[in-house]
């Protein structure tokens, strides 16, 4: 049975498309590409022709959460108009991606973009990376390393939403917020201390 037949267009996006909705009921080793192809109504000759193999579906899927991801933290970012206060939204926003999408956001990882994303243009970054790196400089206002913000930024976003993920904590909005609270109080008062330049 085919979650949405593919007439005509762009079949990569629709197989990416396939791929997302199957991700949301399995992991991501649990997927196989005559599964997608079947999904989106289609043979699996015709998979083949944008993904050679499992391995390339699986790159497609990873960079489409990165995509996602982006566009998440954007939103939360501009709800509260940016600043600092869209810096920490990015970063509730990171860890509600990975709770709503836990396949997906660990396939994501598991299927990395080249290395030293923080480093890399914007144009060559995924979209979530450059987005982070582009938040961090406006958070570190010239005062720290806009880099290691963002490394910070990046860690406590992802260390919390694997420990939630993994059971290790509750996957509880009050806890989401609590932490990025107490982050964003740590980030002011380091900012106004005395001999900051």
């Amino acid at each position: 049975m085919s979650l949405r037949p593919y007439h005509h267009g762009n079949l990569r996006a629709a197989l990416l498309e396939c791929g997302l909705v199957l991700l949301a009921t399995r992991p991501a080793d649990e997927l196989s590409l005559r599964e997608v192809a079947r999904a989106a109504g289609v043979s699996a000759n015709a998979v083949y022709r944008h993904f050679p193999d499992k391995r390339a579906l699986m790159v497609g899927l990873a960079a489409e959460g990165f995509r996602l991801l982006g566009e998440s933290q954007r939103m939360a970012a501009a709800a509260v108009h940016g600043g600092t206060a869209g810096f920490e939204a990015t970063g509730r926003a990171y860890v509600r991606f990975a709770l709503a999408n836990p396949a997906l956001f660990r396939l994501m990882f598991a299927n990395p973009a080249p290395p030293d994303l923080l480093s890399r243009p914007a144009s060559e970054t995924m979209d979530a990376m450059a987005f982070l790196r582009a938040n961090a400089e406006e958070a570190a206002g010239g005062r720290h390393d806009a880099t290691l913000v963002a490394v910070q930024a990046w860690s406590m976003a992802h260390g919390l939403a694997l420990l939630m993920l993994d059971r290790q904590i509750p996957a509880d909005e009050a806890v989401i917020g609590g932490v990025f609270d107490l982050w964003s109080g740590i980030v002011a008062t380091a900012q106004n201390a005395p001999g900051r330049t």
